[in-house]
């Protein structure tokens, strides 16, 4: 058996990583240092690497070993070291076995010298931070900063002059970063010494690699994660607190202001700057996650609006495409003022010229499918304010919402939801009506009897189901506010009559699944509240309302929504209230029950308009949605 082909290692394949320097000859450490133990002579005190030749003659003196054992001395040849290890024979474990470490002597040397220069340069426990080490830390910060504005004013025109003092600037910043580990002792230090100010500062610089590195620190500083590392509940509320006091420093020097000026500044043809704007996007993220309220200053007082609406509208989609419009979700989602601002600033114009290309193409990839969702989300939020919807039917937007339904790719069930949005509530009226007057209903409840559709991956039940919510919330904006006896108002009754009742069927088949659901929670509220009572306590009304909004999440929804249709249509056409009360009765079911569901409904109104944002204020003597469920009630008690 050859021992050398067993344990022969296979070479390695050839990498295009970059790969580390070569070792250092002797020569290049002939002018280091190292102390040498006291006493000894002075000739000795400074080290002088020996010589290829001299070290190949120790490394030949040190492959002679002598093995002692009793009377006799037997000298052994270690020629066969692997790699020719100067220690291969000198290093073993507690049972004699040995460990070379596989280095040379020559290389052992050169080790040990670098070694020794790493050791005198550590000072801190990188795990241990303490108010001395940070201190230091901001001190060298701020002279770094001193140093380098003095260099720039004295040699504006010479940067030879003040190189140094840049990249000085710049490895200070970067050792800020490390502050992030301990918040609770650095973040109210870095307040209090005036270091916000000087790093807020630096956003004016004139090396643009000086301002991305201030971004990334301000980034990692902001994170909203800090802290939560931290196993103790009271110490993460410690971190959260000082993340409060930087967050409100950075505030009160402008950051938001200055941040935005920076964007038009950097160049994302550049890899650098690419990721600075990235880093931008996410300090806004960061501080709207501490403070949602600040959205409206961003918006009011800066021009983060037109840069985000330029910036969706990028040819090639990238992830700051896909982060800006992410953003502009964020900034949409919960604030009336800054709707209006993207209405006038031509954003439902943008958003759909963007939301176009998805009518024939589905989206390439994951990141593309959430820089999609995200302009529609942005879109519905926009469609809660009267004016954007004005806006949005002026730009055909119920137009491009019923060919995307059409195609039947990802966009058709954003486009559905996107039509609930903008047909919701009395501002919606004018679009019910340009919606029948394209034939959006043959498309509408084509999809909602599933006919046509291709079931694919992406769209599964879930999918389905949602698709099914919205389609219902534009059925009941259109009965709501489509004039009666007007030719509209026909075609859509038309719908409900036309195949034997078959929408008529499929809403009492919706019905029933979602009453089927709901069984199912009230069962398991009505366990919570025993216990809560067996236990002594008393069911607060705020528990009632949470319960409710339970109900409406686990299929009360539903079930008000179709049965808010199934009135409309029991109350216009007989024929519809003849076969309803028939398929009731077979589930041992009737009128009354609808009645019922309609009344809770009426009752818990104001909740409804909290948790889903619809719009239920009258304009312009329209009756209110309160009131036209009590007219509905009042039909159909007459009618049971």
């Amino acid at each position: 058996m050859d021992i050398d082909k067993l344990f022969k290692v296979p070479k390695l394949p050839a990498s295009s990583k970059r790969k580390m320097p070569d070792n250092p000859t002797p020569e290049m450490l002939k002018k280091m240092r190292l102390e040498t133990p006291s006493g000894g002579d002075s000739e000795d005190s400074q080290m002088v690497v020996d010589t290829p030749e001299s070290i190949s003659a120790a490394r030949r003196q040190s492959r002679r070993a002598t093995v002692e054992d009793g009377d006799y001395e037997e000298e052994v040849d270690t020629s066969f070291a692997p790699g020719g290890d100067a220690d291969y024979f000198v290093e073993e474990d507690e049972e004699g076995r040995f460990y070379g470490g596989g280095l040379t002597a020559e290389q052992k040397q050169i080790l040990s010298i670098f070694e020794s220069a790493e050791g005198e340069g550590t000072t801190e426990d990188p795990e241990g931070i303490s108010i001395t080490s940070i201190r230091r830390t901001l001190l060298k910060f701020e002279r770094a900063v001193n140093k380098n504005q003095d260099q720039r004013s004295k040699y504006p025109d010479d940067p030879s002059k003040f190189i140094d003092s840049e990249a000085d600037l710049d490895s200070a910043l970067k050792s800020l970063l490390s502050l992030a580990q301990s918040p609770v002792l650095a973040y109210p230090e870095l307040v209090r010494s005036g270091s916000v100010s000087l790093l807020i500062g630096l956003l004016s610089h004139e090396n643009a690699d000086i301002v991305i590195d201030v971004v990334d620190v301000i980034h990692e500083l902001t994170d909203e994660d800090v802290g939560n590392e931290l196993e103790d509940e009271e110490e993460q509320e410690e971190a959260q607190a000082a993340l409060r006091t930087l967050i409100e420093a950075l505030l009160e020097n402008s950051i938001l202001e200055l941040l935005v000026d920076n964007l038009s500044r950097l160049n994302e043809a550049e890899e650098s700057d690419r990721q600075g704007v990235f880093h931008i996007l996410g300090i806004f993220e960061n501080v709207l996650g501490f403070n949602p309220d600040l959205s409206s200053i961003l918006v009011s007082k800066t021009k983060m609006m037109n840069w985000l609406l330029d910036r969706v509208q990028s040819k090639t989609h990238d992830e700051n495409c896909g982060y800006s419009a992410e953003l502009l979700s964020i900034l949409l989602q919960n604030n009336a003022e800054n709707r209006r601002d993207f209405g006038k600033k031509d954003g439902v114009e943008v958003a759909l010229k963007v939301l176009s290309q998805f009518r024939r193409r589905d989206p390439v990839d994951a990141d593309e499918t959430e820089f999609m969702e995200n302009l529609f989300d942005a879109l519905c939020s926009a469609l809660a304010e009267p004016e954007v919807k004005s806006l949005f039917l002026a730009s055909e937007g119920v137009d491009l919402m019923v060919l995307m339904m059409k195609e039947k790719l990802q966009s058709k069930s954003r486009a559905i939801k996107t039509l609930d949005y903008a047909m919701s509530g009395i501002a919606g009226t004018d679009m019910c009506a340009n919606f029948v007057e394209i034939l959006g209903l043959k498309t509408l409840f084509a999809a909602f009897m599933g006919k046509g559709s291709k079931k694919s991956k992406t769209n599964g039940p879930a999918a389905a189901s949602e698709d099914t919510s919205h389609i219902l919330g534009i059925v009941s904006s259109l009965f709501s506010n489509i004039p009666s006896e007007s030719p509209d108002r026909i075609r859509l009754l038309t719908k409900f009559v036309e195949n034997n009742y078959e929408k008529a069927d499929k809403l009492l088949e919706v019905r029933e699944n979602a009453h089927n659901r709901l069984k199912i929670v009230d069962a398991e509220i009505e366990v919570e509240k025993k216990e809560t009572i067996a236990g002594g306590g008393e069911i607060e009304p705020e528990d009632e309302d949470l319960f409710y909004l339970r109900r409406l999440d686990s299929g009360l929804f539903t079930l008000q929504t179709v049965d808010y249709i199934l009135a409309w249509v029991v109350m216009e056409d007989d024929g519809i209230r003849a076969h309803v009360t028939q398929m009731l009765e077979r589930k041992n079911q009737s009128l009354k029950h609808i009645i019922t569901t309609l009344e809770i409904y009426r009752d818990n109104l104001d909740v409804d308009t909290q948790s889903n944002g619809a719009d239920h204020a009258p304009e312009g003597g329209a009756l209110s949605q309160k009131e036209i469920l009590q007219h509905l009630i009042d039909f159909l008690h007459g009618c049971s």
